[in-house]
């Protein structure tokens, strides 16, 4: 499998969640199984079967965190040289021509991205056409 850049920044916002996930959801969604359990008939039991849907969800996203850190190039951006081209990580201001509105985007990675907060994928449309363009460039998206 391929590896896929992610900032420094990503994989801790990663790491922490799996943290939680594994160190706090897991135990008490553990114990939320072993009280539905005490109740008797697990047919009919539907805290039990909520608590076991409930540890699905979290076992599997455990199992995709883990997965995507493990694909993960991490890199530190702020080590990345500064040779005028838009690279992985680069912040970039962009204008609309037809408009003059001006929108500043970070590039990071496929993980990260988050319109809300200016952070685009470097494999989205946007961030495919930007990367090893320069100051001044023309784009088209």
């Amino acid at each position: 499998m391929s590896k896929h850049p992610m900032t420094v920044q990503g994989a801790e916002a990663l790491k922490k969640e799996l943290n939680h996930l594994k160190f706090v959801l897991r135990p008490s969604i553990v114990e939320a199984i072993s009280e539905a359990r005490a109740h008797g008939d697990l047919k009919e039991n539907a805290e039990y079967h909520a608590a076991r849907e409930q540890q699905s969800f979290n076992e599997g996203r455990i199992q995709e965190i883990e997965a995507k850190l493990s694909n993960a190039q991490i890199v530190d951006i702020s080590k990345i040289p500064n040779n005028g081209k838009v690279v992985f990580g680069a912040t970039v201001t962009i204008c609309n021509v037809a408009t003059d509105a001006e929108l500043t985007y970070q590039i990071v990675g496929e993980d990260e991205a988050d319109i809300k907060f200016n952070k685009i994928s470097y494999s989205s449309p946007i961030g495919r056409a930007l990367i090893a363009k320069e100051l001044g460039d023309v784009v088209v998206v």
